[in-house]
């Protein structure tokens, strides 16, 4: 019996990874494409800040063909847009399953959701609702190799930028954080493991912040306020060999 064709949504990091490992594993899925977003004036995977350089290094390694969605800073719409572009070609090709690797934000889950409903398409989440603490040990048991690539600073300082994921870094995260970092604490860049044929390598450039405005209303909405926040990234450059 033939499996039901999915693309498999890419961000690069240690929750795409093991979801992906999963999948294929166990046999649930015949992946045709990741997908992924990529801001099309910088060249850098969305939240994460990876170099499409990486991105394109990770997939050969991973061995499957990356789409990706070009969108521009800031742009909802635009980013709507392009990926419903996207969506119906992988549709014509007889695609109809869509693979995240959330685990438990509902209103993204709601939003991803209601997008691919547009273009009668069925969201996949095999993550979901697992306990963030048994998957961020099993990801650190498979033996996947991966780096700290950016860091929200309400909860990180730059130290913390380049450093791997394994039981010294559980151990030392502060108690506000979820171990998968599924609040957008920290994001990750994952270079080898099982889902990798070869390892992708890569060099430490230089750290850089970039902060942000994001404007919250309150619970009676009466009055908005501005909260500032920032992220520190962490340039990882493709190793060159001469």
């Amino acid at each position: 019996m033939d499996l039901p064709k999915a693309i498999f949504c890419w961000s690069g990091g240690k929750d795409s990874a093991l979801c992906l490992h999963k999948v294929l594993s166990q046999n649930l899925f015949d992946v045709k494409y990741l997908l992924t977003t990529v801001n099309d004036e910088f060249k850098r995977v969305s939240m994460h800040g990876t170099r499409e350089d990486l991105l394109d290094l990770q997939a050969s390694a991973i061995g499957l063909p990356l789409l990706k969605v070009r969108v521009k800073e800031g742009t909802n719409s635009e980013y709507e847009k392009q990926m419903e572009a996207a969506l119906l070609k992988a549709k014509a090709e007889g695609i109809e399953q869509v693979i995240f690797g959330d685990i438990f934000l509902e209103d993204l889950r709601v939003y991803r959701e209601n997008n691919l409903a547009k273009v009668n398409m069925k969201a996949v989440f095999p993550l979901w609702k697992k306990d963030t603490r048994v998957l961020i040990k099993e990801f650190i048991d498979l033996e996947f190799k991966t780096v700290i690539c950016c860091v929200n600073d309400g909860y990180f300082g730059e130290e913390w930028l380049g450093r791997a994921i394994n039981e010294q870094f559980i151990k030392e995260l502060p108690a506000n954080v979820d171990p998968c970092g599924e609040n957008g604490e920290y994001h990750t860049f994952c270079f080898a493991g099982p889902v990798f044929k070869k390892e992708v390598r890569f060099t430490m450039g230089e750290n850089i912040y970039k902060a942000l405005d994001i404007r919250t209303d309150d619970t009676c909405k009466t009055e908005q306020m501005v909260i500032t926040k920032g992220f520190w990234f962490c340039d990882l450059l493709p190793f060159l060999t001469t």
